[in-house]
């Protein structure tokens, strides 16, 4: 029987894990949340459960159906609150007919513990489904408190009920604006206005092109009118072709400068407006989570997504992605991409009945990803609303101008030297939240050697993938195995992913 092992339990990943469990599949699923359902489908912990889950969620049953199935299927070991901090390669070059990786390198246990347990993982396929983080592009005080990204505050929303503020405005681009605004609404915060930085015209060239492809998604329509009745109902300002420019205050947010910006989104002077408000939500769209398949050895194509074939299956023979990391498409492109995943990881065909519904879901969802681009893509001049005095790297607090005036001293053409002569990006988020911004800032070229990232240029090349003590590292023993199931206490009986 074949081991597949899903890392992440978004919408792709449960997709994905019920996939293979259909074909007969052992399946291991992974992810370092203490929940399933990942960001998406960010819920209230089970000891304090919401009455009415649904306000706040999409498909809801379509999860707690996915949930329930792999939760009760005993040939499903699900690991919460596990953290894949490496992975080896391929063993050498003759295993590359499978494509088996060597070892899945996994801490299991809270994040800020200190007890948590090491395992080594080497199943047969590897399905990556580890989802994205939000982009946001900086702005003068977006370093200040009471400054969120879009993502942050729709995880305080369906996560704790909580709104991150009394009064918040909300900025940035992409249709996710939408859905933040309503929850943000439904916990109470008076949502001041919503500003889009893409403009009407825009909007229209990249949402309108071969609109008959748009047909199969008319629950996306349903889903448009419902957040446009919220933005009526709660008397929401919905304002195109703006972008949030700045932010004021001493020791939290006060006010923000909102301004016009033109198709490039460079500011239009004399149109700037200040604000008051004690919260602002900013999102210009995600980030994939490149980590693990930059460590497997996937090819990673120009838009900084996994490249993947038909099948979900990666340039590595039986590593498969699927949902936001190969593309930025949604919920419904995320669930087909881990159906189809999954089946073929479980030695499923793309010809299968199976996955016919799936195969057609898959062919109108994902051309959202290029819609969403297109419409609401970021845009060069953003860069012009932003001064010398303009933080970076909030962790380790660089302002553009020593980031420029230092990669013009040193001459630097690669994000390595200029991370090492400015600390850009050597922060706890290790460039999560800067690194494509100082990749753009220096001219937004990387250098690709048969479509894989040279080490050391993309800020998304990090051999150990999440923070971990030394203590942990020098302790762990690659070749230990676990051998009792997950998240339970340990006994002498193997178990499905024990050696014996």
């Amino acid at each position: 029987m074949n081991h597949v092992l899903v890392v992440g339990a978004g919408p792709a990943g449960l997709a994905a894990a019920c996939a293979a469990r259909g074909r007969g599949a052992r399946v291991t699923l992974m992810d370092a949340s203490d929940y399933l359902g990942g960001q998406y489908w960010r819920h209230l912990p089970e000891e304090r459960p919401s009455s009415n889950e649904t306000a706040l969620h999409h498909g809801w049953s379509t999860f707690t159906a996915m949930r329930e199935r792999l939760e009760s299927d005993a040939g499903c070991e699900i690991a919460t609150g596990a953290q894949v901090w490496a992975i080896d390669q391929v063993r050498p070059a003759d295993d590359r007919q499978t494509g088996a990786p060597a070892s899945v390198h996994v801490l299991v246990g809270p994040a800020d513990g200190s007890a948590r347990r090491g395992l080594t993982v080497r199943p047969d396929a590897i399905i990556f489904a580890t989802g994205a983080h939000d982009r946001t592009l900086p702005f003068p005080g977006w370093d200040l408190p009471g400054v969120f990204t879009a993502g942050a505050a729709q995880a305080f929303a369906k996560g704790e009920r909580l709104a991150v503020g009394e009064r918040v405005v909300v900025g940035g681009a992409g249709p996710f604006l939408l859905p933040v605004a309503a929850s943000l609404a439904q916990t109470g915060a008076t949502v001041l206005g919503v500003y889009e930085a893409s403009r009407f015209a825009g909007l229209v060239r990249g949402w309108l092109p071969r609109p008959w492809q748009l047909l199969g998604a008319s629950k996306k329509a349903v889903e448009l009118l419902g957040y446009a009745g919220n933005h009526v109902r709660h008397r929401i300002p919905y304002r195109l072709g703006h972008a949030v420019v700045a932010a004021h205050g001493t020791d939290r947010v006060e006010a923000v400068t909102v301004a016009r910006v033109d198709v490039n989104w460079s500011p239009i002077p004399g149109t700037e407006r200040r604000i008051p408000t004690d919260a602002v939500c900013v999102g210009h769209g995600f980030t994939p989570r490149l980590e693990l398949p930059i460590a497997t050895g996937c090819a990673i194509g120009a838009g900084h997504f996994v490249t993947v074939d038909d099948r979900q299956q990666s340039s590595i023979a039986a590593v498969y992605a699927a949902g936001e990391i190969t593309g930025i498409g949604g919920v419904d492109a995320a669930l087909a991409e881990g159906r189809i995943a999954g089946h073929c990881a479980a030695g499923g065909d793309l010809r299968d009945r199976e996955l016919r519904e799936a195969v057609r879901a898959r062919r109108t969802f994902t051309g959202f990803a290029a819609r969403i681009d297109a419409a609401h893509g970021i845009r060069p001049g953003w860069t012009d609303w932003i001064t010398d005095e303009t933080i970076v790297c909030r962790c380790e607090e660089v302002p553009y101008g020593r980031l420029r005036t230092t990669g013009r001293a040193t001459c630097s053409s690669g994000l390595r030297s200029l991370k090492l002569s400015t600390r850009a990006g050597l922060g706890i988020c290790q460039g999560r939240v800067c690194g494509r911004t100082v990749e753009e800032l220096l001219g937004g070229s990387l250098d690709r050697v048969g479509g894989r990232l040279i080490d050391g240029v993309s800020i998304d090349r990090r051999p150990i993938a999440v923070p971990l003590r030394i203590g942990e590292l020098a302790g762990f023993d690659a070749e230990r195995q676990v051998r009792a199931p997950w998240n339970r206490p340990q006994s002498d009986e193997p178990s499905a992913t024990s050696p014996e």
